[in-house]
């Protein structure tokens, strides 16, 4: 049995070969090919703080049994720790015997990035684009790596509320910082919003026609990053209807339609016509853990 540090994740997991997994897993999904039960959330009471969420996302693939547990605590960056911490437990798919227990955090993000990654290598021409980063954590550095791997980037805006932060996250990812989101958004190809908004921070009368935008944050009913003109925009695909349609407050509160999976535009299933804005809505799959846990099991093992 492996336990697997955060350090030892970084080393395993190389983003192309991610991307490409990602993929396979999402038309996987869309296939009927893995058994992903809905995830439970539950709520962590903080005292005087705001309340921490508590994800449990099980999944049964080809290769195992995968069960991931996420707390996703406001506090802790005040604390200088990460809002959100992961772990992953496997068992072997014949025997349930453990298999390894993975420090799941840069894991999670790094995949969170590789999926959106998939959406822009499928939805948008390949050539020079421009990028706008809403939100400013680990989310926001590992899509700049991610989307790089798949198109030529030409600019990456930044920005979040707070400013300071903004200007870091450019700096690291050569980037640079906006003074508001509208100035992020405006003209830019793909978009990705990674925040944990409970209120819309994209509208859509500042995206640009054809627009690609990743909303990868707001996991929960009654929190959402986009209005009702955003969602409205052109069409919606989800990572699968089931979470489209009962997890996400981008989905529920605007009235959207989820057209598609993600998977059943990768197997060519569901087309996208041409110059038409998407919205992909990722809540993020059990399924892409447990992919992303047997690459790092198996460089473990040598």
């Amino acid at each position: 049995m492996h336990f697997v540090t955060e350090a030892e994740v970084l080393k395993c997991l190389d983003m192309p070969r991610l991307i490409d997994a990602m993929a396979q897993t999402l038309m996987d999904v869309s296939a009927g090919r893995v058994i992903q039960p809905p995830r439970a959330v539950h709520e962590v009471p903080q005292g005087g703080a705001a309340s921490g969420l508590l994800f449990v996302k099980p999944v049964i693939t080809q290769h195992a049994i995968v069960t991931k547990l996420i707390t996703q605590m406001p506090a802790n960056a005040a604390r200088g720790l990460p809002t959100m911490l992961a772990t992953l437990i496997v068992m072997n798919r014949e025997t349930g015997a453990l298999e390894g227990v993975i420090e799941a955090t840069a894991l999670t993000n790094l995949r969170t990035a590789a999926v959106s990654a998939v959406a822009v290598r499928a939805l948008t021409a390949n050539r020079p684009i421009t990028v706008a980063l809403i939100g400013s954590g680990a989310l926001a550095r590992t899509h700049a790596r991610a989307l790089r791997a798949v198109r030529n980037v030409g600019e990456v805006r930044v920005w979040s509320p707070n400013a300071a932060r903004a200007r870091a996250c450019a700096d690291e990812i050569a980037g640079i910082g906006t003074t508001s989101a509208e100035a992020a958004v405006r003209e830019a190809d793909v978009v990705v919003t990674a925040t944990l908004s409970a209120a819309p921070v994209v509208h859509g009368a500042w995206l640009k026609q054809g627009a690609l935008v990743c909303a990868v944050g707001a996991p929960r009913p009654t929190w959402r990053e986009l209005d009702d003109a955003a969602m409205h925009a052109g069409v919606v695909i989800g990572d699968t209807y089931h979470s489209a349609r009962t997890e996400a407050g981008d989905v529920l509160l605007s009235g959207a339609k989820v057209v598609a999976e993600i998977g059943e535009v990768l197997s060519g299933a569901y087309a996208v016509p041409e110059n038409t804005t998407v919205i992909f809505k990722a809540l993020g799959l059990a399924a892409e853990d447990a992919a992303a846990a047997k690459f790092v099991l198996e460089a473990m093992a040598g």
